[in-house]
């Protein structure tokens, strides 16, 4: 159960819709910028925005879920909040813990996914090292290099490749100028477990039958868009969920701001318009079948 928690309120009268920010891998804390955001811009619209910090890195999503209904669970308990407009937003790897859940219980009401990846994290690293190789103005030799030793790696946290056969192609690696960028520990011995490498997400996102709202950049240096905009086309017509809404964001990347910076002040205006305008649809009271955003 998380330890820390905050609650932005409307200032009007309840009980009140709420959303729960769900992290992305480097940053645990309640105070990431972009949830700042959504307690910044919902709660003056009527939505509650609940914020906590993760236990800690490295989490499998399983236990990330877990963590994420206690939130839920808080909320319904509260006077000020309508337990039957609960949602989820969830940046990159909070992404895939915000359907997954989704998927298991009937209490989340609605999806705010950016940057949603539709192929597995083992998948999805080996296509953003490739990508910073690239951009860091590397030559393809270099990207091969990078991407077979991550794969040799990976082949032995599943148990195909011996641990020493495992940390020479990492010592290979090690002494060129673009292993930074590979992403690898120097010294596999004291690399932890990657309990969902393999994580299938098309599956789980085919089960999501609650509106959701896709955010994807114009460009993203950690995510296959192409790919992952195609699996969830797939699951919404497989859930028969005619009320997913899929939304290109101009000049960002994997973050919705503004040439990648890092920044409140920097959040893409067309993320914000589009944001506040679908929840405040999606949670009214007199619901109706939110419209698709294209």
């Amino acid at each position: 159960m998380p330890t820390s928690f905050a609650l932005d309120l409307p200032t009007g009268p309840g009980p009140h819709a709420a959303i729960v920010g769900l992290h992305p891998a480097d940053d645990r804390s309640k105070d990431h910028y972009l949830f700042l955001h959504l307690a910044k811009v919902l709660p003056p619209r009527g939505i509650a925005v609940a914020r906590f910090d993760r236990r800690g890195d490295d989490i499998p999503l399983d236990e990330q879920v877990a963590d994420v209904m206690a939130v839920v669970g808080q909320l319904e308990s509260r006077p000020e909040i309508d337990g039957a407009r609960i949602g989820l937003w969830g940046f990159s790897q909070g992404a895939w813990v915000a359907p997954l859940a989704a998927s298991r219980s009937t209490r989340i009401a609605f999806l705010v996914l950016v940057a949603s990846t539709g192929v597995s994290p083992s998948e999805q690293m080996l296509y953003g090292v490739a990508r910073h190789v690239r951009d860091a103005g590397y030559p393809e030799n270099a990207v091969q290099s990078v991407v077979t030793t991550r794969q040799t790696v990976d082949a032995w946290r599943r148990g195909r490749v011996p641990l020493e056969a495992a940390q020479r192609a990492v010592d290979g690696l090690a002494a060129q100028p673009w292993f930074e960028h590979a992403y690898l520990p120097r010294d596999l011995s004291r690399a932890g477990e990657w309990a969902d490498m393999d994580f299938d997400p098309a599956p789980i996102y085919a089960q999501v039958r609650v509106p959701t709202l896709l955010f994807y950049g114009e460009d993203d240096e950690w995510s296959p868009i192409d790919a992952s905009v195609a699996a969830w086309e797939r699951a919404a017509e497989r859930a028969r969920n005619r009320e997913v809404s899929i939304v290109r964001l101009p000049g960002t990347t994997h973050a919705p701001t503004i040439g990648g910076v890092e920044s409140i002040d920097a959040v893409s205006p067309d993320y914000e318009r589009a944001l506040v305008a679908w929840v405040q649809r999606v949670t009214a009271r007199d619901t109706s079948p939110a419209p698709r955003l294209r």
